[in-house]
């Protein structure tokens, strides 16, 4: 994997997710790719599985951003640092996420294996700061009072 071809492969991964559609995104996978969203369940396998998630995502998130930093190429594995806001629908909750990406390309550019880690600040009803549930803590831009 080239730097141009893990750039442009998160390039289309950011247009699928921003323009919310799902077919864009399963086709950037093979059709037995595995999507690891988190360590802790089985991975989605297979391109109907990602589509599933992804039709999922587009029916559940409105005006959504999405950047990356590539931060390293190891022959066909690409590691990328990536950021994301989205509001949730239909709760109009604001959500921000910061991630890492673990992906693996195969020889026709589609991804054969993605595996991210991610932490999430949501902001709720009445501008309540919540974090992932692993760094649940009071917000540091909240005052005593719970304003920011």
């Amino acid at each position: 994997m080239t730097i141009d071809e893990f750039k442009s492969w998160l390039d289309a991964y950011g247009r699928a997710w921003g323009t919310r559609d799902e077919n864009a995104a399963a086709d950037l996978f093979a059709d037995d790719a595995a999507y690891e969203e988190t360590p802790f369940v089985e991975p989605l396998r297979g391109r109907a599985e990602i589509r599933a998630y992804w039709a999922h995502v587009a029916r559940s998130q409105e005006h959504i951003k999405f950047g990356y930093e590539i931060l390293s190429i190891v022959e066909n594995d690409g590691i990328a640092h990536w950021w994301a806001s989205f509001t949730r629908v239909p709760e109009k909750t604001r959500v921000n996420l910061d991630g890492i990406f673990v992906i693996t390309l195969g020889l026709d550019g589609r991804c054969t294996s993605l595996r991210e880690w991610w932490q999430r600040k949501q902001t709720g009803p009445n501008n309540v700061v919540e974090l992932s549930p692993s760094v649940r803590r009071t917000s540091p831009l909240q005052t005593r009072s719970g304003t920011e």
